[in-house]
């Protein structure tokens, strides 16, 4: 059975979000350095785009590279700002062929000043796509995140730019890298780990959480069909009682 012919078109997510993990772990079982799998996932990268973008899921967020990253060996960190810039030249065609927006969020001030160009490029190139927007979370830690929103939302109370009597959640958001991305609706995470790893705490707060065993560079369309398909047998409460959402 095709399990595409199973998804409800009808109750898709929104906005998508992965956790992209096991790229140094499939790499070794193939006897490779780590360098191998992180190359190979570029492939599970491209296969995940095109299949959100097929399905009409309007937000895809990947989580490329944390701020906690940068502590890998040195030689890794190039080889993963080697892989940044020629997939971002490789597949612009890909992203105005699909119609998919490029946009980043994270310190990029700290990735390599030929990343970053390479990055704003493509972002500038793409900005008036509309089918998907694709956000490659770079350099990104939730914590780090919060942080600088709630130093900038203190300074503009302490600025009478901002009162504490209006301060709530929007504002919050407006503060955010992602304050023009919707909440997450489902958050996808590969290589059987089950934890959240400092990404998007404040965006996941009602997101559903699908973990799998499969390493990212064997994550295939099917795989994110079983997702969007366990997704779609559950019910989204929102702290609400089941016969208040019927």
């Amino acid at each position: 059975m095709n399990l595409l012919d199973t998804i409800d078109q009808t109750n898709l997510p929104k906005h998508l979000a992965i956790i992209m993990d096991g790229n140094g772990r499939w790499a070794k079982q193939q006897g490779f350095l780590r360098a191998f799998g992180h190359e190979n996932g570029t492939k599970s990268v491209k296969t995940t785009i095109e299949t959100c973008a097929k399905l009409g899921i309007e937000y895809l967020t990947l989580y490329a590279f944390s701020t906690e990253n940068w502590n890998r060996p040195k030689l890794e960190v190039e080889t993963l700002m080697k892989l940044l810039i020629n997939s971002l030249k490789k597949e612009l065609v890909t992203l105005q062929k699909n119609n998919i927006k490029l946009n980043a969020i994270g310190n990029l001030d700290k990735l390599p000043k030929n990343a970053q160009k390479e990055l704003l490029d493509v972002i500038e190139k793409t900005k008036n796509n509309t089918r998907l927007t694709l956000t490659l979370a770079l350099s990104y830690g939730s914590r780090e995140e919060l942080v600088n929103a709630i130093k900038i939302i203190s300074n503009k109370v302490k600025n009478n730019i901002i009162s504490l009597d209006t301060l709530d959640d929007s504002i919050i958001n407006e503060h955010l890298y992602t304050q023009n991305l919707p909440d997450v609706d489902l958050l996808i995470r590969t290589s059987g780990e089950h934890r959240i790893s400092n990404f998007l705490l404040w965006q996941i707060a009602y997101a559903e959480l699908y973990f799998t065993n499969v390493l990212w560079p064997d994550f295939k369309e099917q795989d994110l069909y079983e997702a969007i398909i366990s997704y779609q047998k559950r019910e989204r409460r929102f702290g609400k009682t089941s016969e208040q959402i019927k």
